[in-house]
């Protein structure tokens, strides 16, 4: 039995923990923050029954690891998620809807069924997918989902392509990877029945995985505690471990291995970013025909989502409105009273809507671009990275974080080589 030290508490951290703990390691998970959870966490607000998540997080029935990393921890997801068929409605408009079925067979339906575009339209789209079927879901790296999309209708860009890169990368399809879109569109679409599905957290994103994650860690778990030092050995802040796993952020990890990885460090270092802002708005009384309804931005309408907190078993007349791609939202200083406006304009309130609480985050994700250079997971020996900005198909979402977790621990367990430390690769 080996001592690994995973710094990091986030998804990633949290499942590469179980993994190597469950395959009989000793460890130690250090978290700089005072909970776990990573940019997955509750705040604590006004009412301690009802607090806000950082973010409103969606995940489908494809995230596998995810969900069975959650079931582990005895979150059960069937309890803890609102499963429902993909569906992008649009206030006053059904939307895509998929229904239940074969992923082909039920794609094809819903598309067909659209009646909001026009015959001509649906046909490019069907006619789109199967090219993508065809050729593997994969396309030239240079390659933005504007460029990919470039010959679909108009309504269909902006229904469905441009909510959908905005959704998953959190990078506008002009400036997204249409190489990862697509690896995202095959597992959501064409991974089997249901995995597709919108799974809506029913609780506070903090019961989802951290709060369950730290009562199974008990004490190997240090909260509050930002590791200063790796040195070769492998000795955290003078502590001698037999591996470790760098589960923190980017800028984080590129700290921590500047002397040990140089060039590892400097791929880490080079990642750009993109904020989310969520606008939560509190109209007593008020209902969404939907849990979820998408929204069509523009200058002066930012969200692209709104979520009825109150039909997720959240607190009763609370909207959280979703701002991806959020940079030029947060060179302003926000948007909380132009979601406001936005939100009086486009929905029926039955109370007028208020401000409740704006939360940025200004590093949500890595901007996911087309060519990107990722550092891979393994720095040196003994020494592997988990995040959702590693190597690996994914943009950065809470499955790609789970995934790099595991990645992450299957090296520190098996003393895997994989890629040579230094040498960072494109994204696939």
């Amino acid at each position: 039995m080996s001592r690994v030290a995973i710094v990091g508490g986030g998804w990633a951290g949290i499942a590469a923990a179980v993994k190597l703990a469950d395959a009989g390691h000793n460890i130690t998970v250090f978290e700089m923050a005072p909970q776990l959870g990573g940019r997955a966490r509750s705040v604590a607000g006004q009412d301690p029954a009802w607090p806000h998540d950082n973010g409103q997080h969606i995940l489908i029935g494809a995230y596998r690891d995810s969900l069975a990393l959650m079931q582990r921890l005895g979150a059960e997801p069937c309890e803890a998620l609102a499963r429902l068929p993909l569906a992008l409605p649009y206030p006053g408009e059904p939307g895509l809807r998929l229904p239940p079925g074969s992923p082909l067979v039920s794609f094809t339906r819903g598309v067909l069924a659209h009646h909001g575009w026009p015959l001509s339209a649906r046909l490019g789209l069907l006619n789109a997918a199967a090219g993508w079927l065809a050729r593997g879901f994969r396309c030239d790296a240079a390659l933005s989902v504007a460029d990919l999309c470039a010959g679909l209708a108009a309504a269909v860009k902006r229904d469905l392509v441009e909510p959908l890169c905005i959704a998953a990368l959190n990078t506008p399809a002009p400036k997204a990877s249409a190489q990862v879109f697509l690896r995202v569109l095959k597992d959501a679409l064409f991974s089997g029945a249901g995995g597709a599905d919108l799974l809506l957290p029913r609780r506070p994103l903090s019961d989802l995985l951290a709060g369950p994650a730290a009562t199974w860690l008990g004490p190997r778990l240090r909260l509050g505690y930002r590791v200063q030092e790796i040195a070769p050995g492998w000795r955290v802040d003078g502590e001698s471990f037999d591996g470790v796993v760098l589960a923190c952020t980017s800028t984080e990890a590129a700290r921590l291995t500047a002397d040990l990885a140089p060039d590892w460090s400097a791929t880490a270092s080079a990642l750009g970013f993109e904020p989310i802002i969520t606008v939560y708005l509190n109209s007593p009384g008020s209902r969404l025909p939907a849990p979820m309804l998408a929204l069509r931005d523009g200058p002066d309408a930012p969200a692209q989502f709104v979520f009825d907190q109150g039909q997720l078993g959240g607190a009763p007349g609370r909207f959280a409105f979703v701002v991806s791609g959020a940079a030029p939202w947060v060179a302003r200083g926000g948007c909380a009273e132009a979601v406001q406006a936005q939100a009086r304009r486009e929905l029926h309130w039955a109370t007028p809507p208020v401000i409740d609480r704006m939360l940025t985050e200004k590093r949500a994700t890595f901007a996911c671009t087309p060519g990107l250079v990722r550092p891979p997971h393994r720095i040196a020996p003994g020494l592997f990275a988990a995040g959702d900005y590693v190597l690996g198909p994914y943009p950065a979402t809470l499955e790609g974080a789970v995934r790099a977790g595991l990645a992450a621990a299957q090296g520190i367990g098996t003393g895997a080589n994989g890629a040579a430390s230094g040498s960072p690769t494109k994204t696939p």
